[in-house]
C-alpha cells in the first residue's frame, strides 16, 4: 500500500510514522493530532501505518473494514501495510538483525517514499514487535508511545535496550482513570502526557457518526436495548477455556437480566468462537429478555454514541471504562476474581487492568449498584503501585517501601488480598509472605526438587 500523494516528499521533509493495529488506537493518535500533540499540520508528512497482529492476520478483521476508518485515515498524508511490506513474515516474530538494520532502512526509505529527512516514530507497545522492530530500523529517530488502555497504568512488561529507551520522549494516555498515573516506561524516566478528553470525545463522534446508515447499529437500536455485554475472548490470552468464557458471557446477561433489563445487547470480541452467541440465546430464551448480538466492524463506543445504554458489562476491558468517562454510562463487572486467581505468570500484564477494574467498579453478581466510577479514589493509587512493585520489582525498587508500607496495613483486607499471592510476597520478604524460616524451607525444597530432577 503506497503512500497518497497529497503532499509532496521532499528529501529533507520530515516524516511522522503512525504505526496502529487496532481502530481504538488510531483514534487516540487522531485525537492527539487533533489536539495539536503532534506540532503543526504542515510541519511533517503524515504516514499511517497499519499493522495487523492477530495469529492470523488472513483470517482476523482488518482495520481498514471497520466504520470510521476512513475519517481517521483522512488525517494523513497516505497509508502504509506493515504486515505487506514484511510478507511472508509475522509481525510479533520479524524484527532486524541489529546489523541489517542500516539496510532495512534503506528498503524502508524507498518502498515507502520517505527521503532522506528524518524520521519520527509513533508507536504502541514499544517493548515487543512490531513497534521494537521499527525502533531498531530506524536507530536514529525519535519515538512517542501511546497507549490506548488500562495497560498504560501498569509497569512495563519487559526491559527495553538501552539504545530505544533513551529515545522515548513521552507516553500519551487516555484519563481513563481521572488521577492515577502510569507506570508504563517511568523507570526510564519518560514522562506520560494526556490525550484531551474533548478531542477523543470528538473522535469518538465523528466515528459515530459515520455509522448513521450501519444496518447493525439500526437493528441493534430497533431492539431498544438498555444494557450491553462487552466480550473479551479470554480464552485467546489463555486467562479462561473457552467454556469458561461462554459461561461468563452468561452470568454478565443473568446479571444484566437480574438489575431488570429487559433488552440486551451483546458485542463479541471479533475472533471469537459463533457458539458464544449462542449459548447466549438459549439463556436469553430461559431469562425471558431479549438478545441482539452487534457483530458488525465497529467499535463498542460506536454503540455508546448511537443507543445509549444505561449499563455496559464486561469482565475488564478498557471499552467499559470508556463508557463511564466519555459517555456517563454505569458499569459493572464480571468474573475478575476468577480471572485474577489463575492469571500466571504474576507479572502478567493484564494484571493491571483487572486490579483498576476490580477496584473501582461494581460486582454485578455480588450485589453492588453499576455505577460511574469518577476519580480514582485515594485507596487506588497506592494498590496499583504495590502490584506494580510486585509485578516488576527489579526496575521499580524505588517503589519497594511505599509497597511494603501499604502491605503491612492492608495485605490482609477483603479488597486487597487477592491481588497478592503469598508466594509472591514471600520471594520479596513483604508483608502477607511467610516467615524467613518459611522462606528458607520453600528453597530447600525448590533445591531439592531440581536435584530430583537432575538426578
Amino acid at each position: 500500500m503506497a503512500p497518497a500523494a497529497e503532499k509532496a516528499s521532499a528529501p529533507d521533509l520530515p516524516v511522522q510514522i503512525f504505526q496502529v493495529s487496532t481502530l481504538y488506537g488510531a483514534a487516540t493518535l487522531a485525537a492527539a493530532l487533533d489536539a495539536g500533540q503532534f506540532g503543526p499540520r504542515d510541519s511533517a508528512r503524515r504516514l499511517l501505518l497499519l499493522s495487523h497482529n492477530a495469529e492470523i492476520p488472513e483470517t482476523a478483521l482488518r482495520l481498514e473494514t471497520m466504520t470510521g476508518y476512513e475519517r481517521i485515515a483522512a488525517r494523513f498524508d497516505g497509508t502504509l501495510d506493515w504486515n505487506e511490506t514484511i510478507h511472508p513474515y509475522h509481525p510479533a516474530a520479524w524484527a532486524p538483525r541489529p546489523e541489517e538494520a542500516p539496510l532495512w532502512q534503506r528498503v524502508l526509505r524507498t518502498a515507502w517514499d520517505l527521503g532522506t529527512g528524518p524520521v519520527e516514530l509513533i508507536v504502541e507497545s514499544i517493548q515487543v514487535n512490531p513497534a521494537k522492530a521499527l525502533a531498531g530500523t530506524f536507530p536514529e529517530s525519535t519515538v512517542h508511545v501511546y497507549a490506548d488502555g488500562l495497560m498504560s497504568y501498569g509497569p512495563t512488561r519487559s526491559d527495553l535496550a538501552q539504545s530505544i529507551a533513551c529515545r522515548v520522549r513521552r507516553v500519551l494516555h487516555l484519563d481513563l482513570v481521572p488521577g492515577l498515573r502510569p507506570l508504563l516506561l517511568s523507570e526510564y524516566g519518560v514522562e506520560p502526557e494526556l490525550v484531551p478528553d474533548a478531542a477523543f470525545r470528538a473522535v469518538l463522534a465523528e466515528i459515530a457518526e459515520e455509522a448513521a446508515d450501519d444496518p447493525e447499529i439500526a437493528r441493534a437500536s430497533a431492539a431498544e436495548p438498555t444494557a450491553l455485554l462487552l466480550g473479551q475472548y479470554l480464552a485467546a490470552l489463555s486467562l479462561l477455556t473457552a467454556e469458561e468464557e461462554e459461561e461468563l458471557h452468561v452470568r454478565m446477561l443473568r446479571g444484566a437480566a437480574a438489575a431488570g433489563h429487559r433488552s440486551i445487547v451483546f458485542k463479541p470480541h471479533p475472533t471469537a468462537p459463533a457458539r458464544y452467541s449462542q449459548a447466549l440465546d438459549e439463556e436469553a430464551g430461559r431469562s425471558g429478555v431479549r438478545l441482539t448480538v452487534l457483530d458488525g466492524p465497529l467499535l463498542a463506543e460506536t454503540f455508546y454514541e448511537r443507543c445509549r445504554p444505561e449499563l455496559v458489562v464486561g469482565c475488564f476491558s478498557t471499552a467499559m471504562l470508556t463508557a463511564a468517562v466519555y459517555y456517563g454510562v454505569p458499569i459493572a463487572r464480571v468474573g475478575t476474581d476468577e480471572v485474577l486467581e489463575r492469571l500466571t505468570p504474576y507479572e502478567n500484564s493484564n494484571r493491571i487492568p483487572l486490579t483498576v477494574v476490580d477496584h473501582l467498579v461494581a460486582d454485578l453478581e455480588g450485589g453492588e449498584e453499576p455505577a460511574v466510577p469518577g476519580a480514582a479514589p485515594p485507596s487506588l493509587t497506592p494498590l496499583v503501585r504495590a502490584v506494580g512493585y510486585c509485578m516488576r520489582h527489579k526496575v521499580h525498587p524505588g517503589l519497594r517501601a511505599e509497597a511494603a508500607a501499604f502491605l503491612a496495613e492492608h495485605h490482609a483486607d477483603p479488597g486487597t488480598a487477592h491481588h497478592f499471592t503469598a508466594e509472591r510476597l514471600t520471594q520479596l520478604a513483604l508483608p502477607g509472605g511467610g516467615t524467613a524460616p518459611e522462606r528458607a524451607g520453600a528453597s530447600r525444597l525448590r533445591r531439592g526438587l531440581v536435584r530430583g530432577r537432575r538426578g
